[in-house]
């Protein structure tokens, strides 16, 4: 029996461990939350100056294309690359899009939910283990009293 309970207190303490160890990295986790959410934050707001920015720079294109001359082929030239740098802008406002959906959300989400089932496994763990604990010395006590009967 004492065998037992040297299993039974060495799984409990392995299990307090790991709840131990969830409930240490809720900092971490709501860091890097917290980190991504101003990264979210300032990438629209680098989306935002882009676009103000390249509507401006197409304007100076649309003006070199509407003049006579060389200055033509120079606003065709700065349209195509206004154009490719939207791409780079949608590129980056899918990529803050996608940043906030798949990744902001999700884990904040599951931080609570982590919160909740960490400290809800504590609690189960800590009632099923005193259960566990005592039944084991009251069984451990009638077999040492049963052994004594025998013996008489």
């Amino acid at each position: 029996m004492e065998t037992a309970e040297k299993e039974c207190g060495a799984l409990g303490g392995l299990f307090q461990a790991i709840v131990n160890d969830m409930k240490s990295s809720y900092p971490i986790w709501e860091d890097f939350n917290s980190k991504a959410t101003k990264l979210h934050s300032q990438l629209r707001t680098t989306v935002l100056a882009a676009v103000a920015f390249l509507d401006a720079f197409q304007k100076v294109a649309d003006m070199a294309t509407n003049t006579r001359g060389a200055t033509r082929d120079i606003g065709s030239a700065l349209t195509r690359m206004c154009m490719r740098h939207r791409s780079i802008e949608t590129k980056l406002r899918q990529f803050t899009n996608a940043l906030l959906e798949s990744l902001i959300n999700p884990l904040q989400e599951r931080i609570e939910d982590w919160k909740k089932s960490a400290n809800q496994l504590d609690k189960d763990h800590a009632k099923e283990y005193k259960r566990a604990r005592h039944e084991i010395k009251k069984k451990s006590s009638d077999t040492l009293k049963l052994q004594k009967k025998a013996r008489k």
